[in-house]
């Protein structure tokens, strides 16, 4: 059975700040998602990351479809107004387009989806980030597929022994999106000089080599590209098909466990390490350190079971301890050299506006 799984995240206002939608706008769209199930859906589950609110549905009509599309939309635009109706801060903030086109991509959602063929234990994860920029899974989603040294089933398992296909995304291309695909091992310098910069490359998507079939899709848009000015950090959602022909679920946690460093942090301005946190969380008040949410869902005919937190168990406590400290240590160089972001992603805050006017000053 052909089945599609769409994640579809969007910040549509939060309670006090950028941290937490409200019960009723969750409320809101999970009736609205429950409503679908059986006609336009299968199955549905509607989660949050910090502020943003995350649909993850499940249906046969393959990627990119206009009619469920329509409907994250629809959601988005409904619990807009009902933000708006509470007062909360930010309402809409990821919806830069008034008229819906047709799909969400290029509108300020992130999207992320997969179509396959369902296998007979269809595992598969969700990762869900807040307050960090597209590249911000490069580095993991790297280890997990390339580098035995945190994937044992690069070595152990035939299936994995061939490799798998990286498709890479030039950020910087604003016009029309542009692609390099390359295979690990035999190209894997090529594939590190790509992602070490999170600014410019990010993943758009991995397969398997051997078989052929797709195993990750990370959501790519720039939501400065879309709007021409700085409007948030763009918070990536992924989807990872995992067991099997793909790398264990577990090889996904240690990746996580280094926390690299990436862009996010309040305003979106400077690098922090990416958090590893549990489901449902509130964005930090310790300068909104970037963070990571990970579901893991079984799939039964495209019937979701119930996800599990990956994140949760008591290892990770350990994690976010070593995280904090290297939060603070990089936070207390505040503005200064590599703490902020480079010139180049600051170009539409005040600070480039502030070297513009300082330009004229100069002899």
């Amino acid at each position: 059975m052909r089945i599609t799984v769409s994640v579809i995240k969007a910040d549509v206002g939060a309670i006090g700040g950028h941290t937490v939608p409200s019960p009723d706008v969750l409320a809101m769209a999970r009736e609205r998602v429950a409503r679908a199930k059986g006609s336009l859906l299968i199955d549905g589950f509607v989660c949050h990351t910090g502020d943003d609110v995350a649909l993850i549905m499940t249906h046969t009509r393959g990627v990119d479809d206009a009619d469920v599309h329509r409907l994250a939309w629809d959601i988005f635009i409904e619990t807009t107004e009902q933000a708006k109706r509470q007062g909360l801060y930010g309402a809409g903030q990821d919806l830069l387009r008034e008229a819906f086109s047709g799909n969400v991509r290029g509108m300020g959602p992130g999207s992320a989806e997969i179509e396959f063929e369902e296998r007979p234990n269809e595992a598969f994860m969700v990762l869900l980030g807040d307050k960090c920029g597209p590249g911000a899974f490069n580095l993991p989603l790297y280890l997990a597929f390339a580098d035995p040294m945190y994937a044992s089933g690069l070595l152990l398992s035939p299936d994995l022994r061939p490799g798998f296909r990286f498709r890479i995304m030039d950020l910087a291309q604003t016009e029309r999106d542009s692609h390099i695909t390359l295979d690990a091992p035999e190209r894997l310098y090529d594939i590190a000089t790509l992602l070490r910069d999170s600014h410019r490359f990010a993943i758009e998507s991995i397969w398997s080599r051997r078989h052929g079939e797709i195993a990750a899709v990370v959501s790519t848009t720039r939501l400065r590209n879309i709007a021409g000015r700085y409007v948030g950090k763009d918070d990536p959602v992924a989807l990872i098909r995992t067991q099997k022909i793909f790398p264990a679920t577990e090889e996904f946690g240690p990746p996580f466990a280094l926390a690299p460093f990436v862009a996010g942090d309040t305003r979106g301005s400077h690098h922090m390490p990416l958090m590893p946190v549990r489901a449902n969380p509130q964005a930090s008040s310790f300068f909104c350190v970037p963070m990571v949410c990970a579901l893991a869902f079984s799939l039964k005919e495209g019937k979701l079971s119930e996800p599990v937190d990956l994140f949760a168990d008591p290892v990770w406590d350990a994690v976010r301890a070593k995280v904090v400290e290297k939060a603070q240590e990089m936070r207390r160089q505040g503005f200064y050299g590599p703490a902020m972001l480079p010139m180049e992603e600051l170009e539409y805050t005040g600070i480039a506006e502030r070297l513009k006017e300082l330009a004229r000053e100069f002899t």
